[in-house]
C-alpha cells in the first residue's frame, strides 16, 4: 500500500487502546508546525470516533482516514 497523503511525521499508535492513541497524536501535533501533516497508524476500533471528535474541537484537519483489515490509518493537518 502506498501513502495515500504525503506526511510530516508518522506514529504507530497499534497495539495501544483508548485513549492512548489520541493522547499520543495530541502530544506528537504540539511537537509540530501549523500546517504539518501527522499520520497515524491505530488498531482500537475506538479511534474512529476519538480523531473525528478531536479534529472537530481542536481545529485540526483529518485529511484522510482509512480502515484496512482492522487497521486504521488517519492523515491530520496541525491547524
Amino acid at each position: 500500500m502506498t501513502d495515500a497523503v504525503a506526511h510530516d511525521v508518522e506514529l504507530d499508535a497499534s497495539g495501544l487502546n483508548c485513549p492512548l492513541p489520541l493522547l499520543k497524536a495530541k502530544m506528537e501535533l504540539n511537537r509540530m508546525v501549523s500546517g504539518a501533516v501527522l499520520k497515524v497508524i491505530a488498531t482500537d476500533a475506538g479511534s474512529q470516533r476519538d480523531f473525528r471528535t478531536f479534529v472537530r474541537l481542536a481545529g485540526h484537519t483529518l485529511l484522510r482516514e482509512e480502515d484496512e483489515a482492522g487497521v486504521y490509518r488517519y492523515w491530520l493537518k496541525k491547524a
